[in-house]
């Protein structure tokens, strides 16, 4: 048998605490919440406006000025994490990231000045969080309910009943965006609301059908521009409570009798919140325009809190991730008893590869065992490319951006040459994740159970692979298979020992 089956890897103690960095468009947050029970009680909330999705220059790329403030930012958020196990931590980013050209370049410094991973999630992934996190604040229920929560870069619409989304969507239109493009220099004119009204309603109509009232009972907003509105409205008497179009109207009309940001008075708007609020308004008028909403109640936190949740569901089993692969493997029709075989393999040879091996990269080495195969549901031949293809582009709850690349990139290269994927192998982690995979999909070329010699894996400059003699002798096929990978190791300046 593999020494490394041999191996027990112990998982972290449940943290009591846990906490969540937000990396939004229009505010930094840090979110820190006490675990008791099944519940998660918040302790401690801190927010940095800083206006990061406005830091994007004409190029697509984020500005000096705005990667110095957000880096300032982050080394703060850092002082407060000192002390939390990093299992306790996770950090998002969201729409300015996905869409800065150079967020790719700039995303390392990020994570050194926090400390932490940050994971760049994709709309429909925070759409899914960010309806965990509404379904926990509001009460329980069986009916469905829409909630809408207007970013600083993007607006996403869900639709789900009790704590299960069913229908999410993410538009390229927030608070941050809009009010650059409508309300420079924080000028308030009704034609300018008709514009940024009419742009709104052109996104939200390609949904409508799709996330009309006929979808749902009731409907809530979990954004700081919903709080804000819902507080402006109900404090300055324009609204009998949460977010009306009547209300609305109202509040339109006090805007632009104002003219300017800086003349407009009410109760309840914040300093920081006035430069985007025409933004964040016609959203909000033209969601609830398209989608025939009466009535929209707020509720607070739900991204930063549905982050939380999930966080908290790795540390009890419950990982969403897991429930994707196994939900993917079913759905693509995989050789499920086959994967396992090769899966434990990888995992075990990846874990005797390092004197100290990375838990988190030994379970995403599992995970592309399990769907290697995926692409057989497009043909067997070239599997892995078709593979890599639908990891790549497949909506995966709870998978960042950059999870779902690698996801992607250890099933290309599970089988064929490696030329394609020279450049990468400079990360030696990355070369054993790749070797333990390859090995075990070589070792399993007859699809079924096989009685494993023992081996030794390390990877540095020269991987050193061995193997009982006796045992390869026995079994041809897998020693001119073996052959073969060990060239191919070779012509990327890996040579082989042993």
């Amino acid at each position: 048998m593999l020494t490394a089956f041999a191996r027990s890897f112990q998982l972290s103690p449940r943290p009591e605490t846990l906490a969540v960095v937000d990396l939004g468009s229009n505010s930094f947050r840090l979110e820190v919440g006490r675990v008791e029970g099944d519940l998660i009680r918040r302790l401690d909330t801190w927010r940095e406006t800083i206006r990061f999705g406005a830091g994007i220059d004409p190029r697509g790329n984020i500005t000096l000025a705005a990667r110095k403030v957000a880096l300032g930012c982050l080394a703060r958020f850092r002082e407060r994490l000192s002390g939390l196990h990093p299992s306790a931590v996770r950090a998002v980013a969201t729409n300015t990231f996905r869409v800065a050209r150079n967020a790719s370049t700039f995303l390392p410094q990020a994570e050194a000045a926090l400390g932490h991973p940050i994971d760049i999630i994709g709309g429909h992934e925070e759409a899914r969080l960010i309806y965990v996190g509404a379904a926990h604040e509001l009460p329980a229920s069986g009916e469905p309910r829409l909630v809408i929560d207007i970013g600083g870069g993007s607006t996403e619409f869900i639709v789900g009943r009790g704590m299960a989304p069913e229908r999410l969507e993410s538009l390229r239109i927030g608070c941050v965006n809009m009010t650059q493009r409508f309300f420079a220099g924080g000028e308030l004119r009704a034609g300018a609301f008709r514009a940024a009204e009419t742009e709104a309603r052109s996104f939200i109509e390609g949904i409508a059908v799709d996330f009309g009232p006929g979808h749902w009972r009731d409907a809530f907003a979990s954004s700081g521009t919903a709080l804000a509105l819902a507080a402006i409205l109900e404090q300055n008497g324009l609204s009998d409570g949460g977010i009306t179009p009547q209300g609305l109207a109202r509040l339109r009309k006090r805007m632009v009798g104002a003219g300017h940001i800086a003349r407009l008075s009410l109760t309840g708007l914040s300093a920081d919140r006035a430069p985007v609020l025409a933004g964040g308004f016609a959203i909000m008028m033209a969601a609830m325009s398209e989608l025939a909403v009466p009535r929209i109640m707020p509720v607070g936190g739900a991204l930063r809190l549905g982050v939380l949740y999930d966080l908290l569901g790795r540390t009890i089993k419950r990982d969403t991730r897991q429930v994707t692969v196994e939900s993917l493997s079913e759905r693509y029709r995989v050789d499920q008893p086959h994967a396992r075989r090769v899966a434990a393999m990888a995992k075990a040879l990846y874990l005797a590869s390092s004197p100290q091996p990375d838990p988190a990269l030994a379970q995403r080495v599992e995970w592309a065992a399990l769907l290697h195969e995926i692409g057989y549901s497009v043909s067997h031949i070239g599997f892995h490319k078709h593979g890599a293809y639908i990891l790549e582009n497949a909506d995966m709850p709870g998978f960042s951006a950059q999870d779902q690349r690698h996801l992607a990139l250890l099933v290309l290269g599970c089988r064929g040459g490696l030329s394609k994927l020279d450049a990468l192998f400079a990360n030696a982690d990355l070369a054993a994740q790749m070797l333990a995979l390859r090995l075990a999909v070589l070792f399993h070329h007859a699809r079924r159970e096989i009685d494993a010699p023992r081996m030794v894996l390390a990877i540095g400059k020269r991987v050193r692979f061995e193997i009982a003699r006796r045992w390869l002798k026995a079994h041809p096929l897998t020693e001119r298979l073996l052959e073969v990978e060990r060239e191919e190791w070779r012509q990327l300046g890996r040579p082989w020992k042993g």
